[in-house]
């Protein structure tokens, strides 16, 4: 997708709950000519916010986040900024988030485990307007359509995945919430509607398909890997 290039200081947002892997993430970025960090954050609320106070070119989301996940943040400001670019970070290197992560507005979904210099090219053709992922996101989605083999997420948007993920985890209909900042009737209806889609009779068959498709799992994100 083509668009137009940055021209002039790229200021740039980092939202991760690890203190090390932001330091990670700005001294690789900032060896670049004009690239700036002007404002860090740790959760899904410091994103919104920060995102609104600075308004930086860039923000670069790690996927989990204490509470709300990086997905459900890139929702949120690309609802208050359509012009946002984002690109999301993670240790997994499933497909399936990664899916949720576009169609929730972000521009580039990138795995820890990629190269430093994958992660900065990620980041400059998201800067010209194009939308990026990894090289290992990439083949997975290839393989993915090779075997002809849907998700059961596919038949989610990105604010059913997100509650999906939440209940899943353990969160309760007012924390879920207080999280999203919905409604405890939406969650409710929400959560009614995702059993339909995807034919879960029963709450503990909801977490079965969420862990069974990676929606959640054990993730150990402590650094970078960029640094």
């Amino acid at each position: 997708m083509a668009g137009s290039r940055i021209v002039g200081d790229v200021t740039i947002l980092l939202v991760d709950d690890h203190p090390v892997a932001r330091e990670g993430y700005a001294r690789l970025l900032e060896r670049r000519p004009g690239y700036r960090v002007v404002a860090e954050g740790g959760d899904a609320d410091d994103a919104y916010r920060l995102y609104r106070l600075h308004t930086p070119t860039l923000a670069i989301m790690d996927l989990a986040l204490p509470g709300a996940s990086g997905i459900a943040a890139t929702r949120h400001i690309r609802q208050w900024d359509r012009r946002a670019r984002i690109v999301i970070v993670t240790m997994r290197q499933g497909t399936a988030m990664a899916i949720k992560a576009f169609e929730a507005g972000a521009a580039g979904y990138v795995s820890k485990s990629a190269p430093p210099r994958e992660f900065l090219a990620a980041v400059e053709t998201v800067l010209g307007g194009g939308r990026a992922m990894s090289d290992d996101i990439r083949r997975g989605l290839a393989e993915e359509r090779l075997q002809e083999a849907p998700s059961p997420l596919d038949e989610l948007g990105p604010r059913e995945a997100e509650i999906l993920r939440l209940m899943a985890l353990g969160s309760t209909v007012a924390s879920i919430a207080d999280i999203l900042c919905l409604s405890r009737k939406t969650v409710q209806n929400n959560l009614s509607l995702i059993k339909a889609k995807l034919g879960a009779e029963t709450d503990a068959h909801l977490v079965w398909i969420a862990a069974r498709t990676g929606l959640v799992q054990r993730e150990d994100e402590a650094g970078a890997g960029w640094m």
